[in-house]
């Protein structure tokens, strides 16, 4: 299997974007690159608009303003047919997984490969075996989305997302909803994910245990403000002071030093 890296400095760009449903602006004047083989995270509190960014990052939602560069073409300037096969070099992982329910992890899966791969049946089962392997699912290819519990659909989801080795991936809000055990499981899957494979993660959270251990870099997205009000990496983030509601969010609202929370 390749590495899932990438051949540019900057996968993932977006320039000017403005967030909007109707004459409703959720957020506007949105630009950050990622850079290749870092995760970055994308935060701010419940309704900043973190989910309808990412609909627009994966191409579901077409942005009013702005420009949204994936693997160095912008997506929305070229045509239908290009800008799906564009897409396909992305990997996703929803909130709750996304498993398609009546079909095993093994059929979840295969469906992808044999849609869009060359690859044989023997083939395929291979790369099943393997993908399952990667995120600690050995043995529970037969196994039913139902039949797991939530922390292993995480995985299983992460295992369907990487099944044609994309070159992006995104992943909304993956700890929500589990056990702090289940929740840190996930998150040292996604840093080996990213150091074995070479990954590009964007991770959309709100979860301050999650950005603490997997953030490279991260931007705020300010509910008030409604636009990107802070970008760097954690250390920087930690010492802007001048933030209010940053530092609020970074301490729970806690009147305490950013740096506390690790030292705990």
């Amino acid at each position: 299997m390749k590495q899932l890296n990438c051949q540019m400095e900057f996968p993932l760009q977006i320039k000017n974007l403005t967030l909007q449903y109707g004459s409703r602006i959720i957020q506007r004047d949105l630009s950050f690159d990622v850079k290749c083989g870092e995760i970055f995270v994308v935060m701010g509190g419940s309704g900043c608009g973190k989910s309808t960014l990412l609909r627009h990052l994966i191409g579901l939602l077409r942005p009013k303003v702005g420009e949204i560069f994936v693997l160095g073409k912008e997506i929305w300037k070229i045509a239908p047919e290009e800008r799906l096969k564009q897409m396909r070099q992305i990997g996703i992982v929803y909130q709750k997984g996304g498993l398609w329910s009546t079909m095993t992890l093994f059929e979840n899966i295969a469906l992808l490969l044999r849609m869009y791969s060359p690859c044989s049946e023997p083939e395929i089962q291979q790369l099943c075996e393997l993908k399952l392997s990667l995120v600690g699912l050995s043995g529970y290819g037969n196994f039913y989305p139902s039949e797991i519990s939530g922390g292993m659909q995480r995985r299983a989801a992460l295992a369907r997302a990487i099944a044609l080795e994309p070159k992006l991936l995104f992943l909304d809000e993956p700890s929500s909803g589990l056990d702090p055990v289940s929740a840190h499981r996930l998150d040292e899957l996604i840093l080996q994910l990213r150091d074995m494979l070479g990954a590009t993660i964007v991770v959309i959270t709100h979860d301050l245990d999650s950005i603490f251990t997997i953030a490279d870099r991260a931007v705020y997205l300010d509910h008030v403000k409604k636009t990107i009000t802070a970008c760097g990496t954690l250390s920087e983030l930690k010492n802007r002071t001048d933030h209010a509601d940053l530092h609020d969010f970074l301490t729970r609202g806690k009147n305490m030093n950013v740096g506390e929370k690790e030292n705990e």
